[in-house]
């Protein structure tokens, strides 16, 4: 299933745009908000998830943290090891599809998503949530940063409010929520804990 998902229109074109160099996302600067995690909770092992050119990820592995990072899309993982690789940093940087996290052995502190279950199609949110349970340790935390669909009328990607409480209700506490807009799009951050 995760190659035939990899085929899916909606990919080509997200791939396409990273072959073209059209990834407006890529910004190479990580959020205050993950700054802010950083300074607050000591090092561990983390998993950043739709982690594209890396990032976040090698923001982490330069902050102490043993750092997996996963993106579907082989262009934006081949940048990222050869940014991590350039910086002499040690990050593993896997092609591999969100929703089918199977082969990854778990026991994380820390995961990070910003922007990727928010351009999931709503019947792959199910089987992430189920990665998150599996792969987060009890105590650890998930940090997500998503677009809103409250009063988007354009078909953009998102979730509506109180989506992501319910989806991880059933192995995650919401700790904190903090809700603004990128471009004038609503957008929220989410603090989870593992229960």
């Amino acid at each position: 299933m995760g190659r035939l998902r990899a085929l899916l229109p909606g990919r080509w074109k997200f791939a396409w745009r990273y072959c073209s160099g059209n990834t407006p996302w890529d910004t190479g600067i990580t959020p205050p908000e993950v700054m802010e995690f950083l300074r607050a909770v000591p090092p561990g092992k983390a998993l950043d998830l739709g982690c594209g050119t890396g990032t976040n990820a090698m923001t982490l592995a330069r902050h102490g943290w043993r750092v997996t990072g996963i993106d579907f899309t082989p262009a934006a993982i081949r940048a990222a090891r050869r940014k991590a690789a350039e910086e002499g940093l040690e990050v593993e940087f896997r092609v591999g599809d969100v929703t089918d996290l199977r082969s990854l052995p778990g026991g994380y502190d820390y995961a990070l998503d910003i922007g990727c279950l928010h351009s999931l199609p709503a019947e792959d949110r199910a089987a992430y949530a189920g990665g998150l349970f599996r792969l987060v340790r009890p105590g650890g935390w998930f940090m997500l940063y998503a677009w809103r669909t409250a009063g988007m009328a354009d078909g953009a990607p998102g979730i509506a409010p109180g989506e992501a409480e319910s989806l991880l209700r059933e192995g995650f506490e919401n700790v904190r929520e903090t809700v603004g807009e990128e471009s004038g799009r609503p957008s929220a951050w989410y603090w989870f804990r593992r229960r």
